[in-house]
């Protein structure tokens, strides 16, 4: 069994040379708090305007297999 690795934090002054780097590259954006907090709502897929709904339906073992007999892809006939 290994050992968990240990996470080695950087001391205030690589902190600082890091910034320094940061603030010196001229392609950085830093977001304000307000750009963050934006952005972090947005996330994830934008909202249908007729969503679908998840339905469980309940058939007898028969019809099931029914339906497999038709082949593979039996799961989505009709749907195309």
């Amino acid at each position: 069994m290994s050992k968990p690795r240990k996470l080695i934090h950087n001391t205030p002054e690589e902190e600082a040379a890091i910034a320094r780097g940061i603030a010196a590259d001229p392609g950085t954006f830093e977001p304000t708090n307000e750009q963050f907090a934006q952005m972090k709502r947005r996330s994830g897929r934008p909202k249908l305007a007729n969503p679908k709904v998840a339905v469980t339906v309940h058939y007898d073992v028969d019809v099931v297999e029914c339906f497999k007999a038709s082949g593979e892809g039996w799961q989505t006939l009709g749907m195309e």
